[in-house]
């Protein structure tokens, strides 16, 4: 039986136009996108039902994702706090159940030059060290469910023009020099005859940190262990608004008032601009399309040359991320719409089939068995944030991964709790801990809630920009 067959009588009919930007909230009791994880995953976990009258909670989470379970499971094995877990729609319903799968050892949208270049060589070697644990808690969970179909061996990071080995040949030697890791350079050639034949592809770098996972199948995974350990998962409970009182957070869903002494928001790309004024045009919600093929035959595994299940990017700015699945499906994504009420729109699948075909002419007229489309939480420095934006109020959040949110979302959950549960650790004074959300901003200077509304302004031009950026020769 597949997740998608099991309706509870509280589901309403996906939406396919949600737009988190436009709408007051996520919905209450949707169903699943037409994912290849919902249709793949099983029989969702037993959950606790829609929030029926007023309870009180010491802590509420706000989202079911990997962030929000994982703050959960968290709270309960390691400081005894078992948590109310407040979704809009089903577990797991949002990023978690429409993303790529690839655990990579990163987070945000900047690439480790980056760090160095914003806050200097000390704190970026902090920060990877961080971010490298980050990665290691990921590593022990996914050890611990197996049943996530894990895919381990690294990441391939691949050139698809050539003056984008230079870039590569850079990161790598800072990758190796100054972060210790053990990544190298592979040519055009090694990539198509070792590892995949992607015709798009001018060489690579390969790192050695990349899991990929069957992200829905993790996800109920931890739910499963959090509610074993008394933590209470509550679908169709959207939070609809949050009033603070004497230090008391008072959230009110369709089902009844959930008054708690602490709420840490796990919402990801699915953040609506009223859930909290901390979060107010704080993130910036791009959509990503996906598709998974059907399995490839014996003779396309071979024309392909896909000998790698590692995790796979390419490095375009609007880049494709991609891999060969366990049962041997292609699943490949990237950017997609401006708009929800876009989104439906063919010409965006349209344009990541042919950027299949491009990557693999052998692939081109391959039956597509799952297509969809996403939300992704990108922060307007580029970094996630996991942090208490008010030391006055008990309010949190974890959020801003920037399609980086299947591994360190992990992390940023173990970290969440103990935040909430009142620890003061040494890696707090890291930026992504010690500072709230940013504005907008012009030119990453000035930074400023007033330019919220023309985002997508900028993101259309942008768009545009890095298209022809991308695939200039």
């Amino acid at each position: 039986m597949k997740a998608e067959d099991v309706r509870p009588s509280y589901m309403r009919p996906y939406d396919p136009q949600y737009d988190p930007l436009v709408m007051p909230n996520p919905g209450q009791g949707t169903g699943y996108a037409p994912t290849y994880w919902v249709g793949t995953a099983g029989v969702p976990p037993e959950d606790d039902g829609p929030i029926s009258g007023d309870i009180e909670a010491d802590v509420v989470i706000v989202g079911s994702g990997f962030t929000g379970l994982a703050t959960a499971l968290f709270l309960a094995r390691e400081h005894g706090i078992k948590a109310i877990v407040l979704e809009a729609n089903q577990s797991a319903w949002g990023c978690t159940s429409r993303n790529g799968g690839q655990g990579q050892n990163a987070s945000g949208r900047l690439y480790r030059s980056g760090w160095v270049e914003r806050w200097g060589k000390e704190t970026a070697l902090k920060l990877d060290a961080e971010i490298r644990e980050g990665f290691q808690t990921f590593k022990d969970l996914v050890a611990e469910f197996p049943e996530c179909e894990p895919q381990p061996g690294g990441h391939l990071y691949i050139a698809h023009r050539e003056k984008k080995m230079d870039f590569l040949r850079s990161e790598t030697k800072l990758m190796r020099d100054v972060f210790g890791y053990d990544a190298k350079m592979l040519s055009k050639e090694e990539v198509q005859r070792d590892w995949v034949n992607d015709a798009d592809s001018f060489g690579a770098m390969h790192e050695p940190d990349g899991i990929g996972v069957h992200p829905l199948k993790l996800a109920f995974a931890y739910l499963r262990k959090a509610r074993s350990l008394g933590v209470k998962i509550h679908p169709a409970s959207p939070v609809l608004d949050v009033e603070t009182k004497n230090g008391v957070h008072y959230l009110r869903t369709p089902g009844g008032v959930v008054k708690a002494k602490s709420v840490g928001f796990a919402t990801g790309g699915y953040t609506s601009n009223k859930l909290h004024p901390q979060l107010r045009n704080k993130i910036m919600p791009i959509l990503s399309n996906s598709l998974v093929t059907r399995p490839l035959t014996p003779e396309e595994l071979e024309a392909t040359n896909f000998k790698t299940t590692q995790v796979i990017t390419d490095t375009r700015t609007l880049r494709f991320y991609y891999r060969r699945l366990p049962d041997n499906r292609v699943q490949i994504g990237s950017r997609s719409s401006i708009t929800g009420a876009d989104a439906p729109n063919p010409v965006h699948m349209a344009k990541l089939v042919d950027g299949l075909h491009h990557k693999f002419p052998a692939l081109k007229g391959i039956k597509i068995d799952y297509s969809w489309w996403g939300w992704v939480d990108v922060s307007h420095d580029m970094m996630p944030r996991i942090t208490q934006p008010d030391p006055k109020e008990t309010i949190f959040y974890a959020v801003g991964y920037g399609g980086n949110g299947v591994s360190f979302s992990a992390h940023a959950g173990r970290r969440m709790a103990q935040r909430i549960a009142g620890q003061h650790l040494k890696a707090f004074e890291l930026p992504i801990y010690n500072s709230p959300l940013e504005y907008p901003n012009v030119f990453n200077t000035v930074r400023s809630e007033a330019f919220a509304p023309f985002r997508r302004m900028g993101q259309r031009f942008l768009y545009h920009w890095y298209h022809h950026q991308d695939e200039q020769g």
